[in-house]
């Protein structure tokens, strides 16, 4: 009675653990589109079959002393004991099988996981790297993403979006005079030697600061903006909150080391993407390989674009390097081809001829494997409403943001639907979208016209027309 009892239970836990080693490894496909998302993720996959599992070992432990009791069990006491020991085999062979299936299931996926899916090898030099689509911000790659790390002058990417925003709101302007602040005219490394109380325009500091990297520049900026370096460094954090960031924090508006100014391959990409999708102005900036500032005077200043990429490599046409005894090689670069626009992240290489190879292999793999595509924009008319009790009466709702898809080229567009919401009354208007009939996105709706609720005499004579006129 125990040897039946025991390999009933034991046959129904070979079963699962069979069953979830396939889910396992399909699972692992699935998620293993960044080379790392699956490695790191297939272990949670295990512990959700467990709970499946858990419901067999019941099953197993409630069919042992039953198949006990009809093979020979006699009385309760009998019963009792073959129910115990069938218990205990159960449960030991049940702990050696869940080791061995957490054991098989990485490398048996590694195996099957090129079936339909890429392992990534890339960036072995770097500390960390991440690689993203602008549009959605999707992960493509990453290794060590999330590790606070020195970004050096890519700190300057943070003190481009200050700027430009302050432009875009017409605080200030590119042509304003900026007065140079002695905290400017005494900083070291990069710099295009500005003296304390020399006057240049928020163009020529910003063409200083995005080609050449130059500190001075930058701090003049941030002094400009700020009133003094402190504020401007609280309006950075503030930023940084402002975006959900929680592995940056700046302490200078450049990048000089200190050991509360870090951030990580993640952050740096966010901010560089929410810089080039909200002021894409930058980029004629950080796209010009050499230019001149106080060019028609006698301290005429030659700027040579630290990023190398940006003449060497078709298509890219940002965002800035860093370096320092601390950080090591850094670079967030952007590249774009055929409307598509990726960005990668290097954190801590240890040569630039490295750092651009990487960055490169990067942006390479994801131009040529990944594409977007729109499934509504903005401004498209997604309902129009006639309806008397309001004015107009005549609504048309349209989209207030786009959706945008990210899939491999090989990959076709699967089927998409709009799902209207429409709540005039509370102004709660909105449409989901569902793809591949899932839950993808709900984008509010909005109307170009400021819409009433029409008075008694209104309504009243559009109901008399809608009465002549039928």
């Amino acid at each position: 009675p125990i040897i039946q009892g025991c390999v009933n239970g034991i046959s129904e836990l070979v079963t699962n653990i069979s069953a979830s080693i396939v889910s396992i490894i399909y699972n692992y496909q699935l998620l293993a589109l960044a080379g790392q998302d699956g490695v790191s993720s297939y272990g949670v996959i295990l512990y959700i079959q467990f709970i499946f599992l858990a419901i067999y070992f019941g099953y197993s432990m409630g069919t042992a002393p039953i198949i006990g009791f009809n093979y020979g069990a006699n009385n309760k006491n009998e019963l009792q004991n073959i129910y115990k020991k069938s218990l205990k085999i159960i449960g030991i062979t049940g702990i050696i099988l869940v080791g061995v299936s957490e054991l098989l299931a990485k490398p048996l996926s590694m195996i099957f996981v090129s079936y339909n899916q890429e392992l990534l090898e890339f960036c072995d030099d770097s500390k960390s790297s991440i690689l993203i689509e602008c549009k959605t911000n999707t992960v493509l790659y990453k290794k060590n993403e999330n590790e606070k790390l020195a970004p050096a002058s890519m700190t300057k990417i943070m003190t481009m979006l200050l700027v430009m925003e302050k432009i875009d709101a017409n605080l200030i302007n590119y042509n304003d005079l900026v007065t140079t602040p002695k905290e400017a005219s005494n900083l070291g490394g990069s710099q295009i030697y500005l003296s304390e109380g020399e006057k240049m325009t928020v163009h020529d500091l910003l063409k200083a600061m995005c080609i050449a990297s130059a500190n001075d520049a930058a701090m003049s900026l941030a002094c400009y903006i700020g009133g003094n370096e402190k504020n401007f460094v609280n309006m950075m954090n503030n930023k940084v909150k402002e975006l959900g960031l929680v592995n940056t924090n700046f302490v200078n508006p450049y990048g000089f080391d200190d050991p509360n100014h870090y951030s990580s391959s993640y952050d740096m990409a966010i901010i560089a993407s929410h810089l080039i999708n909200n002021y894409p102005k930058i980029l004629e900036y950080t796209s010009i390989y050499e230019d001149y500032v106080r060019e028609d005077t006698e301290k005429r200043f030659w700027l040579v674009n630290t990023n190398k990429l940006v003449k060497f490599v078709d298509g890219v046409d940002g965002l800035k390097t860093g370096w320092t005894n601390n950080s090591g090689y850094c670079l967030t670069a952007t590249i774009s081809k055929n409307n598509e626009r990726f960005i990668a992240v290097n954190m801590g290489n240890s040569s630039p001829t490295i750092r651009n190879k990487e960055i490169t292999e990067l942006l390479q793999y994801g131009l040529n494997t990944f594409e977007t595509k729109i499934l509504l924009s903005k401004g498209d008319i997604v309902k129009e409403i006639d309806d008397i009790s309001k004015t107009p009466k005549n609504i048309i709702l349209k989209a207030s943001s786009d959706v945008i898809i990210l899939k491999r080229k090989d990959e076709k567009t699967k089927n998409f639907e709009l799902r209207e919401y429409i709540d005039l009354e509370n102004n709660n208007c909105y449409v989901d979208v569902y793809y591949d009939n899932l839950l993808y996105s709900r984008v509010k709706l909005i109307s170009d016209d400021d819409i009433q609720n029409a008075n008694i005499f209104k309504l009243i004579l559009e109901v008399l027309k809608s009465i002549l006129l039928s």
